[in-house]
């Protein structure tokens, strides 16, 4: 796998035309993984994904959904066995979603002590309002070396994201979040060797657009110009970050 550049959290299958946007991910060369928001779009990108070198499809219960889709997680489960992608997973604890959060735990604490049994597992995880929450559970039900946890578009204080590097998460970073000047600093401190890239297209804009995954450059030259480095080079340590973290057992 020669892949330029690293988008490891991506909604492929929601863009207008799936299809393409698959092949523009093969043809431009850029390790895309497509999440899901629910089991049921799994085959479909499953199928999409497996005729190319560089697209990925992980298997998802996405926490937004789990009030209306909870039942979904034995289909989750049944497929478990075919992908060592997961997610999108985890918790939100925002507003909207707030009144589901008790059901949300019960569904991450089965999605992580399912894939801390099957082991090798790594899984990109949602953690809105609710960082302190999440590690608690990757500590309780899936501790390293047990599997490993992406943590995309962390939004976590210092201290945090302190406890998520002791607990061997790597953190997926997009563009929004190096133009907030306090996410910008926190992202600063987390280890080089941790930090992967994303877009989490279609929910970002570039150019008053949905962000495509070719678009993850502009979050590369973000990163090296917050680390004071040519771009080339912090390129390189995310593609090096993509390779350590598939090789891990």
């Amino acid at each position: 796998m020669r892949s330029a550049f690293v988008d490891f959290h991506c909604h492929l299958d929601l863009y207008p035309d799936h299809v393409a946007e698959v092949e523009s991910c093969e043809r431009d060369g850029v390790f895309t993984l497509t999440v899901t928001t629910t089991p049921k779009a799994w085959a479909r990108n499953h199928e999409l994904a497996s005729a190319t070198r560089h697209v990925r499809a992980a298997l998802g219960l996405h926490p937004q959904l789990v009030a209306d889709r909870a039942h979904e997680i034995g289909l989750w489960e049944e497929l478990l066995p075919n992908t060592r992608y997961v997610g999108e997973v985890g918790l939100d604890a925002g507003p909207r979603f707030y009144r589901s959060f008790e059901t949300q735990k019960e569904i991450f604490a089965r999605v992580l002590s399912l894939c801390a049994a099957a082991g090798n597992k790594i899984v990109t995880t949602h953690s809105v309002r609710a960082t302190e929450a999440v590690l608690d559970m990757i500590e309780q039900h899936m501790p390293p070396p047990r599997g490993r946890v992406v943590l995309h578009w962390f939004t976590g204080t210092a201290a945090e994201a302190r406890r998520a590097v002791d607990l061997g998460c790597y953190f997926s970073v997009n563009a929004e979040m190096l133009n907030n000047e306090k996410r910008a600093v926190i992202t600063k401190t987390l280890p080089l060797d941790r930090i992967l890239t994303e877009t989490d297209g279609p929910f970002t804009q570039t150019d008053g657009r949905p962000t495509r995954p070719r678009d993850v450059w502009i979050a590369v030259e973000a990163l090296a110009r917050l680390h004071a480095m040519p771009p080339a080079d912090m390129s390189a340590t995310i593609i090096r970050n993509l390779k350590s973290l598939l090789e891990q057992p």
